[in-house]
């Protein structure tokens, strides 16, 4: 999804700056594919707070720090900074995948990226939404952003049905397809329309269950 957003907004993965908030299973997964793709990870944050370097900070490095100490907090060649503060750095891709209201009315004119990959539920205020859209951010919505985990799932399903056991790089790469597909969707649409990323995402799913009902019934 970040890649296909950059696509849109004309910006280089290779040495993007990336701030991303949450260090759990999304945030350093996401933060390990995206400095795999050359992004630069300019600052990380858990629980606890967040640490920022500049010039870059290695993922792998901050994983096995993490592993070790629990926490992001004095990690090499980084300096301390708040979770707050960390959502306001200027950079290309922000990833709020931490808790839900993190961007808010009241935070929303601070923010100072290009991109917000929404990857934690809810993690963007209705209110925000309009505010980061008329300051020129181009979002990613939660319902589009954080699919993967539903649509692997229902490739295990697809799997166990069938008796198939696929490769990690055959998932990943049905994976790829899709969410692709998704993205390019919403956003033709949301151009159509003139209407934001999100409605467009929810103007998508609503008119899939309204399809498959038609065809299969409320009770198939």
């Amino acid at each position: 999804m970040i890649r296909e957003a950059c696509k849109v907004k004309h910006i280089h993965v290779n040495n993007a700056k990336v701030v991303i908030q949450g260090f759990g299973a999304v945030g350093h997964t996401t933060a390990r594919l995206l400095q795999e793709d050359g992004a630069r990870i300019i600052a990380l944050s858990d629980s606890r707070g967040g640490v920022i370097n500049l010039r870059g900070i290695d993922v792998n490095e901050a994983i096995q720090h993490k592993q070790r100490t629990k926490a992001l907090e004095g990690l090499k060649g980084t300096e301390p900074i708040s979770n707050a503060e960390l959502l306001e750095l200027k950079c290309d891709v922000l990833v709020p995948a931490a808790l839900e209201n993190q961007v808010t009315l009241g935070n929303a004119v601070r923010i100072n990226a290009t991109i917000v990959a929404e990857a934690a539920n809810a993690a963007i205020t209705p209110g925000a939404d309009e505010v980061l859209l008329k300051n020129g951010s181009f979002l990613i919505p939660d319902i589009l952003c954080n699919a993967g985990g539903v649509i692997v799932s229902y490739f295990e399903w697809v799997q166990d049905l069938q008796g198939l056991f696929w490769t990690e790089g055959e998932v990943n790469n049905q994976l790829e397809k899709i969410m692709v597909r998704g993205f390019k969707e919403v956003h033709d649409l949301s151009q159509k329309h003139k209407i934001n990323t999100r409605t467009a995402a929810y103007v998508q799913a609503v008119g899939r269950v309204a399809d498959a009902s038609k065809v299969r019934g409320l009770f198939p």
